[in-house]
């Protein structure tokens, strides 16, 4: 009986443990629930961690890496846009902000991604986005003491308007590109 009462206290035991993590899990957030107002989902890009690198880069104070989907890869992989075509629908982006952290105990004192920052976003559908030359933006602040994510605003560094038309402006630049900044780094 002292065995059997021992098996039941523990499994009894790893049920409440196993219930409260997943009520303290179930209050956290999800990341792919958030939507930036009147623009583009977190949802939209789910599995985005897994999409191949398109290239790095380091603009002020972040480092990133700039992540496409199977479309946006095989557009790249054909010559888009150096060749003069544009993004086919349907091709998306995720670029991942970090702070850099200098890793001081390793050989060379690499500097690495710390702390995550942000992570922004970019479809092509020319059809929902016309107004946005095709291209529809979401930008999202990450809060690591909550480990969660918030759409950009106007008082974001760089500022963010809350809709899908947040990276038109800037990405102008990149008409003759498709509006797309990013070349696919040599492998």
């Amino acid at each position: 009986m002292n065995g059997r009462r021992k098996l039941a206290s523990g499994i009894s035991t790893l049920s409440v443990a196993a219930l409260a993590f997943g009520a303290s899990y179930a209050q956290t957030p999800d990341k792919y629930t958030v939507k930036v107002p009147g623009g583009l989902a977190f949802s939209e890009f789910k599995g985005y961690e897994s999409w191949q690198v398109i290239s790095i880069s380091q603009n002020g104070p972040v480092v990133a890496a700039i992540l496409g989907n199977p479309a946006m890869i095989e557009a790249y992989q054909s010559g888009i846009p150096d060749n003069g075509q544009p993004f086919p629908d349907g091709a998306k982006m995720a670029k991942i902000h970090w702070l850099p952290q200098k890793q001081e105990t390793l050989p060379g004192q690499p500097t690495v991604a710390g702390t995550q920052h942000d992570v922004d976003f970019m479809v092509k559908d020319s059809k929902r986005f016309a107004d946005g030359n095709g291209w529809g933006y979401g930008a999202f602040e990450y809060d690591p003491a909550t480990d969660t994510f918030k759409p950009s605003t106007t008082a974001s560094t760089p500022p963010q308007a809350n809709d899908a038309k947040c990276g038109v402006g800037c990405h102008m630049a990149a008409k003759e590109r498709d509006y797309v900044f990013t070349r696919y780094a040599h492998r």
